[in-house]
């Protein structure tokens, strides 16, 4: 059990989308406890809020994506597979545009950045949702499930009919350090068949072999190379991570998935928090005893007087 964590300082990278290909800019600002993690843009004269919720996902493709608030962004999965890696629990975060820059297609640019700002403590509890009773969610022979677990864990397996691939499972004990050497520099990966489908409708537009690892019919396009032998479902699990910052708390719990992908990442966020009497909220401050972690727009709401005073 820990207390809630900020940012230290002000930080802003640059990119492009991948989808989009549009540049992109996004600054990380410290935030008050309690807060999470917000999405915010400028409309006109006065600033949008977008906070990281399950309740403001929409269905989209290849990517995970927020809509409120007047504005939407999207392929935001890598950045939070990073705070939440690092434990960073309250950051603003102002965007430029309707998607994340992809950087190289993994989490470490969006690690090196937090850890150039800095990581401050807080004077608040983080809450911890501790998984009571197994929650499983399935799309035919695609499943994810978690059950109870004394730490947080992710068991993740994958089945390509590639030869680089076929079948690859990686076992993840969480935690910072781990996050950092084991699963932030693992990037996205497509198909040559499937990228070149992507191009010919308009999407994946900003992706390139400096942000995506290509396979062709029996190897990779890329001349540099795999960064791990199973990046590929090291991937995989970078990108439940991230998806699992829609649950707008930490977990306990032991996370199984088997063929997986965003939608039912999202899907069994959405079961856990249907299901309340399967957990129990650990470590909460008494301002969130009694709170589902749905909650979230109570939680955030001190925070936006509190800017809006700033």
């Amino acid at each position: 059990m820990r207390n809630q964590q900020t940012l230290a300082s002000t930080i802003t990278c640059s990119g492009v989308g991948l989808h989009s290909g549009q540049s992109a800019t996004i600054t990380l600002r410290p935030a008050p406890p309690d807060t999470g993690v917000v999405f915010v843009s400028r409309q006109g004269d006065v600033d949008a809020y977008l906070p990281v919720s399950i309740e403001h996902r929409i269905p989209t493709e290849l990517c995970t994506a927020i809509s409120g608030g007047g504005f939407q962004v999207q392929t935001i999965e890598h950045l939070l597979a990073a705070l939440a890696g690092l434990h960073v629990d309250n950051v603003f975060i102002d965007v430029t545009a309707s998607e994340v820059p992809v950087m190289d297609g993994s989490a470490a640019p969006f690690v090196r950045l937090v850890q150039a700002a800095g990581i401050a403590p807080q004077d608040r509890k983080q809450p911890f949702l501790k998984i009571m009773s197994p929650i499983e969610v399935t799309d035919g022979s695609k499943r994810v499930r978690i059950e109870p677990s004394p730490t947080p864990r992710i068991t993740y397996s994958i089945h390509y009919e590639h030869p680089l691939i076929k079948t690859q499972t990686y076992e993840y004990d969480c935690s910072v350090g781990a996050f950092e050497s084991e699963i932030a520099e693992a990037r996205t990966f497509g198909f040559l068949q499937e990228v070149q489908a992507l191009w010919a409708r308009g999407l994946g537009k900003g992706g390139t072999l400096d942000n995506t690892v290509v396979l062709s019919g029996d190897g990779i396009v890329n001349d540099s190379g795999l960064r791990f032998n199973d990046e590929f479902v090291r991937h995989k699990i970078l990108d439940l991570i991230g998806d699992f910052s829609l649950l707008g708390m930490s977990f306990i719990g032991h996370i199984m998935a088997d063929r997986s992908g965003h939608a039912l990442h999202t899907r069994l966020v959405q079961q856990i928090l249907k299901q309340p009497e399967k957990w129990v909220l650990l470590n909460a401050d008494p301002i969130a005893e009694g709170t589902r972690p749905i909650s979230h727009r109570s939680r955030f709401q001190p925070a936006v007087e509190l800017q809006a005073a700033s």
